[in-house]
């Protein structure tokens, strides 16, 4: 990243922003957002491990969990609300399927297909960890737009 611990200095940014016909203010205002963005990432990351998930494995419990008319979705659907990949998709409702959060069930209409719902303790799970996220976020919010930390 081109940000570390600081900030570059707007000297620094100002120089390169001219040279590209760049705002300096519109730069630094975007690298400012990426730190505290990237600083959230790896509170959530960390928050995630905490309970045995990761940012994927979480949002594919909410996914399956907010569909207000049905209990499981097929991993095609999952994976195209999530933009991942159908790979990426199958390894991770397995190792939720291997740590008892889903189950994966042939889909009635059609026995080539599989359908994901979430386990009593999926759901606890995701009972359990919602609470400290929206937490995490809420406080991140509440911290000025200018914060450098």
């Amino acid at each position: 990243m081109f940000f570390l611990k600081d900030l570059p200095s707007q000297q620094m940014v100002g120089t390169y922003a001219q040279a590209y016909g760049a705002d300096p203010d519109h730069i630094t205002s975007a690298l400012m957002m990426m730190r505290r963005a990237s600083l959230l990432i790896r509170s959530l990351d960390a928050y995630f491990a905490h309970h045995g998930l990761s940012q994927l494995r979480f949002l594919v419990l909410i996914v399956i969990d907010r569909e207000p008319d049905r209990t499981s979705l097929t991993p095609n659907e999952i994976a195209q609300r999530i933009d991942v990949s159908k790979p990426v998709m199958t390894r991770t409702l397995q190792s939720l399927q291997k740590d008892g959060l889903i189950t994966l069930s042939n889909n009635p209409s059609d026995g080539r297909s599989k359908e994901a719902a979430l386990t009593p303790d999926g759901h606890q799970r995701l009972q359990d960890t919602l609470p400290g996220y929206f937490k995490l976020l809420s406080e991140e919010m509440t911290k000025p737009s200018t914060a450098n930390s």
